[in-house]
């Protein structure tokens, strides 16, 4: 009698029947074979197959188009990663003509104006999770230009976790909610994440970024944009030079504090949709320059890394930007699901005069973004979806495919025709036509040498920060491993932290308790010293300004009117958004009997929520206040935030609080103290209370 086989036997081999009708077994339980969704075994689950180590990536590469084919229709129909998104119809009007550089027409003449859409998104969460969560965000600009649709699909933060797209499935697995359990949503404190980030010194200078306070900004509108990549620049004469894109908002950059980014999450967790859709709605339109870092190959190669790598930057200090354009973003989306949910972003859509380099990891998105969008809105004929529509003339050839929403005419559907002469023709003049850079070298999975340093620029960064940027990447880091439970893993991690900077890794370790723990690794490229970049410090991009920001005033029963007034048309006179707050939504009477309409109930409107606080009241309304939980929150957490803070007649609450006396405290008597609280606020943080 024949004997079962086991299930455990079973899945320790793979059967074929040969042509002779014999068994072939392969066995791959037990070896640790990783192998194609069809059984083949994989030698290199690293790297993408290129044309030389730093050649362009292959069509041919069937294992990197499995992979991210896979990936991209994991999800039906939410985006897999920026799901979560913000979005606003503007205009980008050229400020300075550079036809000299590149022919790409939106950028031909100053004053030209080009319609656009940009959205913005967090990268890790879904649709319903909070907008101040830490991580990346997108920055993605559709430009209408008369030469087509051309897609900027960048991010708020220059670099990128992983050098070769090969790798993006792996890394999205890892960041997103455990397969087992489903949570946490939208965190990257959690034990794949960081595993992976262990096993991949690639990423040690985005996760600097991404620990640091750039991952939690104040708001949309004080956010930088990277296209990330090197790109190529072609005029009419076919000369090419590279370029990276920056994006500059008008208001400067501004972020806010982890344990306030916390309590916002908790307040409101539209946050950043809200703020973006009320500055539009109220005609304070949000703004950014377009900067261009523009280098030929002799720059590139006097570098002492790869312009190839999407983990590194060029420093502004080698490379300046030159500033060529304004978006002005006007108009909100007339309906979220038609114009935010169903644009879509490729970073192949491209007009003349702009062109690809060979970074693998770009390389690899010219093709997921694509097949991302044939998953998410149902086929071939996305670009028909008006949000997406091209606003100059567009016509070819492809008439049918799921979702045609047109009616094409004509009885030829096929190039070259005799049938219809006046149809659609390829034009060698006006057409795009790829830079033809030279190709050279064998067919490999490798990645090139130039590619091996991965903790000079994490160093860089790490040292060209402010002293409190710092110790937020300390207290981030700390944070996030805390979160870790697999011990090994922190050990690793806390080895690439001292190879990116000693001290950062002491800190990290004291707090963790694990002083003396690190595990090095065993082999790395010795980093070089860099020139530390000013220019990476948000104390630089902090805009002394109270444009686009937004003061909370909490009255108290008895307040005094002409103060509050004064206070409000001070404020207001310096381009901020003012809400008054009371006990209740009703409002309160001021120190001469008028009552005033409350904008916030002071339950629903935490500090957090603004970006400098003032309390205004008479002895019955401090009284009230005393008695209320919420009003001595609302001046502990601005005071943890580092916010100006007014008062007037709330010297006991003040001093419950902890607030008296503290640098940025302004008492509102005297004819400048009004002036003062507003220079004051201006700065954004009173760091002198950061300890």
């Amino acid at each position: 009698m024949k004997q079962k086989m086991k299930p455990s036997e079973k899945a320790k081999s793979v059967a074929a029947k040969g042509n002779g009708g014999e068994t072939h077994q392969r066995s791959v339980e037990g070896t640790g074979a990783l192998t194609s969704n069809h059984g083949l075994i994989l030698s290199d689950n690293q790297n993408s197959l290129k044309g030389g180590p730093r050649g362009p990536t292959l069509i041919e590469d069937f294992l990197l188009r499995e992979k991210i084919t896979h990936f991209d229709h994991e999800r039906i129909p939410e985006r897999i990663v920026h799901a979560r998104g913000s979005a606003a119809h503007g205009v980008f009007t050229c400020t300075k003509a550079m036809g000299a550089i590149t022919k790409a027409g939106f950028l031909a003449s100053v004053g030209l104006e080009t319609p656009v859409f940009t959205r913005f998104s967090t990268v890790a969460g879904g649709a319903g999770s909070v907008d101040l969560a830490r991580d990346a965000r997108g920055f993605a600009v559709k430009f209408y230009t008369q030469e087509g649709n051309y897609d900027l699909v960048g991010n708020n933060i220059p670099v990128f976790f992983i050098q070769d797209a090969l790798k993006f499935p792996d890394l999205i697995h890892s960041v997103k909610m455990e397969a087992d359990r489903g949570f946490p949503q939208n965190a990257s404190a959690h034990d794949t994440f960081w595993d992976f980030i262990s096993l991949m010194p690639e990423s040690m200078h985005m996760v600097m970024w991404v620990m640091s306070d750039r991952a939690i900004p104040r708001s949309l509108r004080m956010m930088e944009g990277f296209g990330v990549h090197t790109f190529r620049l072609v005029n009419e004469a076919g000369e090419s030079k590279f370029v990276k894109f920056h994006w500059r908002p008008a208001l400067g950059s501004s972020c806010v504090l982890w344990d306030e980014a916390v309590k916002i999450c908790g307040a409101d967790q539209d946050f950043h949709r809200r703020d973006l859709y009320e500055a539009i709605a109220s005609g304070s339109f949000p703004e950014w320059e377009l900067g261009l870092q523009i280098f030929d190959q002799a720059t590139a190669d006097r570098l002492p890394f790869d312009v190839l790598d999407a983990t590194k930057l060029i420093p502004e200090e080698i490379v300046p930007l030159e500033f060529v354009g304004r978006m002005v973003l006007n108009r909100n989306p007339d309906n979220f699901f038609a114009e935010t949910e169903q644009v879509a972003f490729c970073p192949s859509h491209l007009v003349p005069g702009i062109d690809f380099s060979d970074d693998p990891l770009l390389q690899g998105r010219l093709m997921s973004y694509l097949d991302t969008q044939l998953s998410r809105l149902g086929g071939v004929n996305f670009h028909q979806i008006p949000i997406n529509q091209p606003k100059c003339p567009f016509a070819n050839l492809q008439r049918d495919g799921h979702m045609q929403m047109q009616v094409p005419k004509g009885r030829a559907n096929y190039e070259p025709n005799s049938i219809d002469p006046g149809g659609p023709r390829e034009s060698l003049e006006k057409g795009f036509s790829s830079f033809p850079a030279d190709l050279s070298g064998q067919k490999v999975r490798l990645r090139a040498e130039s590619f091996g340093d991965h903790y000079s620029q994490a160093r860089m960064f790490y040292r060209s920060v402010s002293a409190p940027e710092q110790k937020h990447i300390a207290m981030a880091l700390t944070f996030e491993l805390g979160k870790v439970e697999i011990a090994a893993i922190r050990k690793k991690m806390l080895g690439h932290l001292s190879i990116v900077d000693m001290d950062l890794a002491a800190s990290v370790a004291e707090g963790l308790g694990m002083s003396g723990e690190a595990e090095n690794p065993q082999e790395f490229v010795e980093p070089i010293e860099l020139d530390v970049s000013p220019a990476l410090s948000l104390f630089h991009r902090n805009e002394r300004t109270l444009q686009g920001r937004k003061i909370g005033i909490l009255a108290g029963a008895g307040f005094d009117g002409k103060t509050m007034s004064d206070l409000v048309a001070g404020i207001q006179a310096e381009g901020a958004a003012v809400a008054v707050i009371c006990l209740k939504i009703g409002g309160t009477k001021d120190s001469g009997g008028k009552k005033h309409v409350a904008d916030m109930a002071l339950s629903a409107a935490p500090s957090v929520l603004f970006d400098g606080v003032a309390v205004l009241s008479g002895p019955q309304g401090e009284s009230e206040l005393l008695a209320n939980a919420d009003a001595h929150a609302f001046l502990r957490d601005a005071r943890l935030h580092l916010k100006t803070i007014g008062v007037s007649g709330v010297k006991r609450l003040a001093q419950e609080s902890g607030i008296d006396g503290l640098a940025g405290v302004i008492q509102f008597e005297g004819a400048d103290s009004i002036a003062r609280f507003l220079e004051s606020a201006k700065s954004g943080r009173v760091w002198e209370r950061e300890n």
